[in-house]
C-alpha cells in the first residue's frame, strides 16, 4: 500500500514555496509532510500531483511527479493536511477505512478505481472524489494548512508533539544527554545518540520539549527554548533559539523565535529572525533582520498570489523562498516575502513582496539570469556534500520560466 500526494488549488497558492517544491516537501511543525504520512500510514510515498512547472522536481528521499494512474488501493492525500504522528496507531485499529478525516475534512482517500493525475486534477479536491472510496472514515487529530502562513501558526502546538514522537527509544531512557547539560522546566529535554551538545549549553524546557537528533551539534553559549527541535546534522553556533523547527545540515545562530528551517540553509550569523520560515538552500547574510510585528500591535497582512491578505496573526516575520539570499545588513518589514532564487542586498529596506530571482534593491531590481543562477545553486549545494541533479537544474528552470510579479 503506498500514497500519493496531491497539492490541491490552495496548495498550489503557498507562495514562496510553490515555485519550486510540492506542498508535501514543505517542513511542518518538525516533519517534512511527506515523511509525516509514511510513518502514520505505515507506507512509502508513490509519487506526487502537483503543478506542471514541478515535473522534474528532484530532492533526497522525495519520489518523482506522479505519471502514471494512481492505482486501486492506493491513498491520495491532500498535502495541506498534517496528522500527528501518532495517528498510525488510531488508523491500525479502522483498517477497513476508507477516507481518513482531520476535524471532519477529508485528508485521504483510498481509491476505489485507477485515477489519472489528470483527472485528480481536473476534480481539484478530495471531497469532489469521495465517490471512489469505499469504507467508514476514520477521524485522527492533527492540523490543515489553510494558508501558508499556518505553518508559523500551528508550529509551538506541533513542535509540542512532534519532538516527544520523533525522539529515538533511546533518548527518551535519557541515557545520551551529557550530564553537563543544565536543564530548566519541567518537560522533557531529549537528546538523541550521536548528538552532541557541548558545556554551557542552557535548555530551557519550561514552555515545552527540546529534541536534539543525532549528529545535531549545539556549540556553547546557546540558550534552547522549547518547544524546539534541532534536525540531524544541523549546527547550532550560539545564541537564544526559541520554538523553532530546525531542518537537518541547517547552520543556525541565535536570536530566532518560531521559526522553520526547512532543511540545508544558514542563518549563521547575528541578526533577529522570528516567525518566519526559511526555504532550503537560503542564506541569510550577517545580521539580516525580520520584523515580526507591527508597530501598531495589529494583524499582520501577508502577499499572496491573490493579493495582500490579513492573516489574522499579530506576529508574522519573512517567508524565504528556496535558494533566496539577503547581503548584509538587509532589514525586512513585517510579513514580507522573498521569492525563491531572489539575492537582495543594499542598504534600501525591500518591499513586502520581492519576486522570484530578483536581483539586487529597490526600488527597480533586476533579474537573477538562469544560467549564472545554476552556478551559484551548484556551488552552494556543493558546499552540503549535493550535487545539482539533472532533473533539479530542469526544474529550477522551469521556476525561472514561471516566475512571478508581485
Amino acid at each position: 500500500m503506498s500514497f500519493v500526494l496531491f497539492d490541491d488549488a490552495i496548495a498550489r497558492t503557498f507562495e514562496p514555496f510553490a515555485l519550486t517544491r510540492p506542498a508535501g516537501e514543505l517542513r511542518a511543525g518538525g516533519e517534512i509532510t511527506r515523511r509525516r504520512w509514511a510513518r502514520v500510514l505505515g507506507a512509502p510515498a508513490a509519487g506526487f500531483i502537483a503543478a506542471a512547472h514541478l515535473a522534474d522536481f528532484e530532492e533526497f528521499d522525495a519520489p518523482a511527479a506522479q505519471r502514471s494512474d494512481v492505482p486501486v488501493g492506493a491513498w491520495l492525500v491532500n498535502s495541506r493536511a498534517l496528522p500527528v504522528l501518532t495517528a498510525g496507531s488510531s488508523l491500525a485499529a479502522a483498517a477497513a477505512a476508507g477516507r481518513i478525516t482531520i476535524g471532519g475534512r477529508i485528508a485521504a482517500l483510498r481509491l476505489d478505481r485507477p485515477w489519472s493525475p489528470a483527472e485528480i486534477m481536473a476534480a481539484g479536491s478530495l471531497e469532489a472524489m469521495a465517490g471512489s472510496s469505499r469504507g467508514a472514515a476514520a477521524e485522527v487529530a492533527g492540523w490543515w494548512l489553510d494558508a501558508v502562513w499556518d505553518l508559523v501558526r500551528h508550529l509551538n502546538a506541533m513542535l509540542d508533539a512532534d519532538a516527544l514522537a520523533m525522539a529515538t527509544p533511546e533518548a527518551h531512557t535519557g541515557e545520551s544527554r551529557p550530564a553537563h547539560l543544565t536543564v530548566l522546566g519541567a518537560h522533557p529535554v531529549l537528546v538523541e545518540p550521536g548528538a552532541t551538545v557541548e558545556p554551557l549549553v542552557v535548555a530551557d524546557a519550561s514552555a515545552g520539549p527540546i529534541l536534539v537528533r543525532r549528529g545535531a551539534l549545539v556549540q556553547a553559549f546557546t540558550r534552547l527554548v522549547g518547544p524546539c527541535i534541532v534536525g540531524e546534522d544541523a549546527i547550532v553556533s550560539g545564541g537564544r533559539v526559541a520554538a523553532c523547527s530546525i531542518g537537518e545540515r541547517v547552520k543556525v545562530n541565535g536570536e530566532i523565535s518560531c521559526t522553520i528551517l526547512i532543511g540545508h540553509c544558514n542563518k549563521g550569523h547575528d541578526g533577529f529572525v522570528g516567525h518566519s520560515v526559511i526555504g532550503r538552500w537560503a542564506n541569510l547574510g550577517a545580521d539580516t533582520v525580520t520584523s515580526n510585528l507591527k508597530n501598531s500591535y495589529g494583524p499582520v497582512a501577508l502577499w499572496t498570489p491573490a493579493g495582500l491578505r490579513e492573516t489574522g496573526l499579530q506576529f508574522l516575520g519573512t517567508m524565504f523562498g528556496d535558494h533566496a539570499k539577503t547581503g548584509i545588513g538587509t532589514r525586512l518589514t513585517t510579513g514580507c516575502v522573498v521569492g525563491a532564487g531572489a539575492n537582495v542586498f543594499g542598504s534600501v529596506m525591500p518591499p513586502k513582496a520581492v519576486a522570484p530571482f530578483a536581483w539586487g534593491e529597490p526600488p527597480q531590481y533586476g533579474t537573477f539570469a538562469l544560467d549564472k543562477f545554476l552556478e551559484v545553486a551548484e556551488r552552494v549545494m556543493a558546499r552540503r556534500d549535493v550535487a545539482l541533479s539533472p532533473g533539479a537544474r530542469a526544474q529550477l528552470a522551469a521556476a525561472h520560466a514561471a516566475r512571478w510579479t508581485p
